[in-house]
């Protein structure tokens, strides 16, 4: 039903209070709990805060380790994991956090590895659906199918921001039968994507640019700008250039909040301008600190890899007198075949460090694996803050399109079992 001039004022209000309400409350508690989710993990000898929240610190140490993963995979399962520890410690100290915040940022169902669950009906029939989508991995299909079933059928020209090969501004001409101008910085994906759409003869054009230069000869009134998982600056740019050329609609899923240009995050909105938190780009990755495509060989190896990184550490901080954690490059899934001592040794020449020829590599292996343990189980409850701390950024770009004066409606757009990254910002004049 369409909405009448008289009802408008008051769901802006009520939005507006609503949102703004729920980032203070969010940054309160983000603010208090600092101590438990920005540590470093793999700095750490013990768990840092452990004489402040003993209970979660046995808790922590009672699980298995093969019991972490899924625990981790599940914001739901996390919260009962944690949150009784959490609470009888608040308790002991006489301080109340309202712990109702996590039941309510626990958005979505269990995540597994099977992509078998229920996904959105297709837009397309069944015969053009299979090449339409041939160049597009599954689970981006599955996003964009979704993504597309949520935005609102008119005739409104489409802007699609950040495109690549423009497959989600292919799908919407396809499936809604209207013109989309797909914005890419890269020549060779625009190419690909202009074959693409004169093979289906789409009303899909693509200009080469910059989105970080404003593009204000492409953001309009009359328009419905859409970016699918636009990375950090490159999403925030949207909003802002977009809002200032009043365009009628946005519709959004915010992705890789930590890729901005500033070592700090640039707050918004004036209520998150208003919030003591300084943000640093390691602290923006928390809520992308959760994966649903690793398959059991790949988490193996993600922990080997992790523990031998670890094990390395202790090595160098003995040979170098040096207690800091030195960084080591990116590893190829084939040096996880070898050995640990071969490892250590491609890592030491890669540092600099000169190894002695009688290191005792197993007995540093076996530290790697103990900090590995640690390691889990520090990350494991800063874990428990990333569905709060990603719903803060979220609502610090709802709170920003309101005081631009958008109705502004923040949900989800799949399942995370498809992608964590599911939430959608719909904003409209």
């Amino acid at each position: 039903m369409k909405k009448t001039a008289e009802q408008t004022p008051n769901f802006d209000m009520n939005n507006m209070l609503n949102a703004a309400a729920q980032l203070r409350q969010i940054d309160d508690l983000l603010t208090s709990s600092q101590a438990l989710w920005r540590c470093r993990s793999f700095e750490c000898q013990q768990l840092p805060w452990s004489q402040a929240f003993p209970h979660l610190a046995e808790a922590v140490w009672q699980l298995s380790d093969d019991s972490l993963e899924s625990i981790d995979a599940c914001q739901q399962r996390l919260n009962r994991a944690l949150l009784p520890a959490l609470a009888a410690d608040l308790n002991a100290q006489g301080v109340q956090w309202p712990l109702a915040l996590f039941e309510q940022s626990a958005i979505g169902a269990e995540i597994t590895d099977s992509i078998t669950e229920s996904h959105p009906q297709s837009l397309l029939k069944a015969e053009d659906e299979p090449h339409f989508s041939a160049h597009i991995k599954g689970r981006k299909w599955q996003q964009i199918n979704a993504f597309v079933a949520k935005l609102p059928y008119e005739n409104t020209p489409v802007l699609e921001w950040c495109a690549g090969k423009g497959h989600l501004g292919r799908l919407i001409a396809k499936a809604h039968h209207r013109e989309v101008v797909s914005l890419e910085w890269q020549q060779s994906l625009c190419e690909a994507g202009e074959q693409f759409a004169a093979k289906w003869q789409l009303p899909q054009t693509f200009i080469c640019a910059d989105a970080f230069a404003g593009q204000s000869e492409q953001l309009h009134t009359e328009l419905l700008a859409v970016a699918l998982h636009a990375c950090g600056d490159l999403h925030v740019k949207l909003l802002q250039h977009a809002s200032e050329a009043g365009t009628k609609q946005l519709v959004i899923s915010p992705c890789c909040y930590h890729l901005i240009q500033a070592k700090q995050y640039q707050p918004l909105s004036r209520v998150a301008k208003s919030s003591a938190l300084t943000l640093n780009r390691a602290d923006l990755q928390l809520p992308l600190q959760q994966s649903v495509i690793a398959n059991d060989k790949h988490k193996g190896y993600r922990l080997q890899e992790m523990a031998w990184r670890l094990g390395f550490d202790a090595l160098q901080r003995k040979v170098r007198g040096c207690n800091e954690y030195l960084p080591v490059p990116a590893v190829k899934q084939s040096q996880l075949n070898g050995g640990f001592s071969d490892f250590c040794l491609w890592a030491a020449e890669a540092k600099g460090v000169i190894l002695a020829t009688d290191i005792d590599f197993q007995a540093y292996q076996a530290i790697g694996e103990q900090r590995q343990r640690l390691t889990r189980r520090v990350d494991l409850v800063a874990h428990l803050f990333r569905a709060l701390l990603e719903q803060w950024l979220l609502l610090d770009r709802v709170c920003f399109l309101q005081e631009r004066g958008y109705k502004v409606e923040l949900s989800e757009f799949c399942s995370n079992s498809i992608t964590p990254r599911n939430a959608l910002i719909h904003a409209f004049k």
